[in-house]
């Protein structure tokens, strides 16, 4: 896909407009598949958060992978594009104890991440398989905003309340047949994350009948020129080795499970928008866009990178812009970024757009989320329509007032 490709897909659909190259979908979950060519028993499970559009879960199936859910509406958007329930795995985080049993219902993996919904699920149903969610305490992701394996993380058992888990499993009998660790995003240091592997073996002892160990994810892609990201080969070496090892200390062949939604999405996506205005401070140029935090909020939330182009004027001489929204807070995409030459009217490109991205799109100021185009085999397909002002109304209730006459 061009950026000649970008203008004709704004031009025929408006902006603005998020774009997601399927080829660069696939060709990020063939990388990683290569990388543990060498374990006899490999599931990739897309996690589905990062983007939920039914068409990428369809793409993601056909590729070969599962899904990784973290609620029930995950789930049915899972079923609904053609997965089986054995290939989904649900990991929610402080859900009730209801929607879990509402979900183990439909034939879907469970994995729990608190001792008390572990205690009153494994009386509850002790037969139905259940994954436990441990806590390594190890912080292999290089931002603490999106590192969720810390000691004062909401997310995952302790480590140090094996003692207490072992007690549930034996009280309740519970059938439990994998253990999920995730330490955060954009891991760096591949050592750190194979000192956290270390400890999820170490758990995985403890239990008899396991079939799947699951690592999460959480691997770094790269969101600009020269960026570095994490070395999937290298790991793929090293951990598969460390993984095959294990399998026979532990005397079965088990299932290796990751569950990439960043790494397998984030670099396909582009997301293109207008400048309506070139705002001039005393000391700083301001191009203002049709868009804001209700469409792209990743740079405001937690500090984001998303590299900016002209797609209008490519190779005009660069100067310093501050892009911004049209949201009344603060929206600021990008402060003193060298750009090509901007004017009114010119579009700009975000890359790196494809991963959490849409999926945390809103309608704060009572905006329209944009439209999403999957290219695919060389053309475009609108893949969600642009909404409108009925659909801002939709499932608002009017409720009726008796009139007052005006003095």
């Amino acid at each position: 896909m061009t950026n000649s490709d970008l203008v004709a897909i704004a031009a025929e659909f408006g902006n603005p407009v998020y774009v997601y190259d399927s080829e660069k979908i696939a060709a990020q979950y063939q990388r990683l598949t290569a990388a543990f060519s060498n374990v006899g028993d490999l599931r990739i499970n897309y996690a589905a958060k990062a983007l939920s559009n039914v068409s990428i879960l369809k793409l993601l199936r056909q590729l070969g992978s599962g899904l990784d859910t973290v609620s029930i509406q995950e789930v049915q958007l899972g079923l609904a594009a053609g997965f089986k329930p054995q290939s989904i795995i649900y990991t929610p985080n402080g859900v009730s104890l209801k929607e879990i049993e509402s979900v183990a219902q439909m034939g879907v993996q469970i994995n729990i991440d608190n001792l008390s919904l572990l205690e009153q699920f494994g009386t509850r149903h002790p037969k139905t398989p259940v994954c436990i969610r441990i806590n390594p305490h190890v912080m292999a992701g290089g931002n603490s905003n999106i590192s969720v394996g810390h000691i004062d993380s909401k997310f995952g058992i302790s480590i140090h309340q094996i003692p207490h888990l072992l007690r549930i499993v034996e009280n309740t009998a519970m059938n439990i047949n994998g253990i999920h660790m995730h330490t955060g995003s954009d891991i760096l240091d591949i050592d750190v994350f194979l000192h956290a592997a270390e400890i999820l073996f170490d758990t995985a002892k403890h239990f008899k009948a396991l079939e799947f160990l699951d690592f999460g994810s959480g691997f770094k892609v790269p969101y600009h020129e020269n960026d570095i990201e994490t070395n999937i080969e290298e790991l793929g070496e090293k951990l598969s080795k460390r993984f095959v090892a294990f399998c026979k200390e532990y005397g079965n062949e088990l299932q290796l499970i990751f569950e990439p939604g960043k790494f397998l999405v984030s670099q396909a996506g582009h997301f293109v928008t207008q400048v309506n205005v070139v705002k001039q401070t005393t000391s700083t140029v301001f191009a203002q866009v049709d868009s804001g935090f209700n469409h792209l909020i990743r740079p405001m939330l937690y500090g984001s990178h998303h590299h900016i182009e002209n797609l209008s004027n490519p190779k005009g001489k660069e100067r310093f812009y501050s892009v911004v929204g049209y949201i009344c807070e603060t929206d600021t995409f990008g402060s003193n970024r060298k750009i090509a030459e901007i004017t009114e009217g010119d579009l700009l490109v975000f890359r790196n757009s494809g991963a959490y991205c849409f999926s945390m799109a809103s309608n704060y100021n009572s905006r329209y989320r944009p439209a999403e185009v999957l290219w695919h085999e060389g053309k475009a397909h609108l893949i969600r329509k642009r909404e409108t002002f009925e659909d801002i109304l939709h499932n608002q209730v009017e409720i009726a007032f008796s009139e007052v006459s005006e003095p």
